[in-house]
């Protein structure tokens, strides 16, 4: 049994507690009136991430910038109608910042657990022999779905009470002076859009609770029933899983750009999502490894692991050039300005996310004997998931906050408190039963598995 040693323990709680500080004082110093926002971009205007960044008019978004709030002095009544609504979205867009970085860190933390339930899914779908020896760290990681599904969605619904103006298609102000929103009114609904989301998160939840425990029935089993019944559950869950993946990325994320639209975007968040729940898999387990646990998980089983790692960071890299080039190319203004704004304001965010996630996996992990080397795993791994990190900052600030954007002390909070909460939740999971399933049907093929 595994034993959640007190070292550890102490650092979640220091983790969420420093997180937590950061967090609130981030909401703390948020501005109230239209004046603390100026003051604040004033004060900020030297700051080397480009303060006087300016967005071309052709951009079309609703996102205005603070050089556009202060480019002139306006003399005529329109131009000081256009400057206050300018100055009432910078405050909209610095009272978000927290909020984004609450947004980007629960989620990121919560798709990894996703990402690995879709991969444990696919195991027993598949009914793979290599993996089994893995279930229990799979089952463990998978356990934050809960209280990170929990999170997420107590989110949404501050949002649809106009806690913050992440989502700018729920402020009827905004849709009523908008056509292309009033034509998805249907859609994006603010009711529908919670039902949705209790959808998804049910449908998860209770997959990966009913699996896990069928899985542990399994062990105190005379045959194979709980197995059979593991195998057909999965099998249905997948295609649960596809569709209500696309649609949640759909409308967690991608209708913070309300105006704009991808129809590879579900996949490129499932890509995401799965290799960095395949990364902590990897990590958990040579930690696990590292404590005298999981004796008989061998090199070649961290080998696929990071071979995974690899081959979903190149299908990630596939993704992201082809949503990227096709829309670039098209060059159609709609379609273009994600990625312009993105370029224009999120250079280093943007280029370095994309460094992160397809040089480094390509240029560290291709060599097969690394795969097997646990520290260099490990070092991977950590790049790969501050990488993907980046991916949904990239993916969630521009809308929400513009070109008011700091790697600071919300967004280091957001990272700390749900790391915290992150570890503690799956290492106390994993105190809970065996680290090894007893009578999977595969079991001996997997202590046996050399590649």
């Amino acid at each position: 049994m595994y034993t959640f040693s007190n070292r550890l323990k102490i650092t979640s709680y220091i983790l969420m507690a420093v997180g937590f500080i950061f967090l609130a004082s981030g909401f703390w110093s948020a501005p109230s009136t239209v004046e603390e926002a100026k003051a604040i971009v004033a004060a900020s205007h030297g700051d080397d991430h480009g303060g006087d960044h300016a967005v071309d008019a052709a951009h079309g978004e609703e996102h205005a910038t603070v050089a556009e709030s202060h480019a002139n002095d306006h003399n005529e009544t329109a131009e000081s109608g256009h400057s206050s609504s300018h100055d009432e979205h910078l405050l909209h867009q610095l009272q978000n910042r927290p909020w984004s970085a609450l947004y980007v860190a629960a989620f990121f933390f919560f798709m990894i657990s996703l990402g690995v339930l879709a991969f444990y899914a696919i195991q027993r779908a598949a009914q793979a022999g290599w993996s089994p020896l893995l279930f229990r760290v799979m089952e463990g990681i998978t356990s934050y779905i809960v209280p990170g599904g929990i999170i997420v969605f107590v989110i949404l619904v501050l949002s649809t009470l106009h806690f913050n103006h992440l989502f700018t298609w729920m402020d009827a102000d905004v849709v009523a002076h908008d056509k292309l929103l009033q034509g998805k009114q249907g859609y994006l609904d603010p009711t529908f859009f919670l039902i949705r989301a209790a959808i998804f998160l049910g449908g998860w939840i209770f997959y990966r609770q009913y699996s896990r425990k069928l899985s542990l029935a399994q062990d105190k089993s005379d045959d194979n029933s709980n197995f059979k019944k593991n195998f057909r559950w999965s099998a249905g869950f997948l295609v649960f899983y596809l569709i209500s993946e696309s649609m949640m990325s759909w409308d967690w994320i991608m209708s913070l750009d309300p105006h704009w639209f991808s129809t590879l975007f579900g996949w490129y968040v499932f890509a995401s999502m799965f290799v960095s729940g395949i990364t902590v898999i990897a990590l958990v387990t040579i930690y696990l490894k590292s404590k005298g646990l999981l004796p008989e998980v061998n090199d070649s089983h961290i080998h696929d692991l990071a071979k995974f790692m690899f081959g979903i960071s190149i299908f990630w890299t596939y993704l992201w050039f082809s949503q990227f080039m096709l829309i670039w190319y098209a060059n159609i203004p709609e379609e273009v300005t994600y990625f312009v704004t993105r370029i224009e304001d999120y250079k280093l965010p943007f280029f370095g996310m994309l460094a992160l996630n397809f040089l480094f996996p390509l240029l560290v992990l291709m060599n097969s004997d690394y795969k097997r080397v646990n520290w260099f795993v490990v070092m991977a791994g950590l790049v790969i998931l501050f990488g993907h990190y980046m991916d949904v900052f990239n993916m969630v600030m521009p809308a929400t906050v513009g070109n008011q954007w700091y790697l600071g002390v919300p967004e280091i909070g957001g990272i700390l408190f749900f790391a915290g909460l992150f570890i503690f939740w799956v290492f106390t999971a994993l105190t809970k039963e065996e680290l090894t399933p007893k009578r999977n049907p595969f079991i001996e093929e997997s202590k046996h598995f050399h590649y």
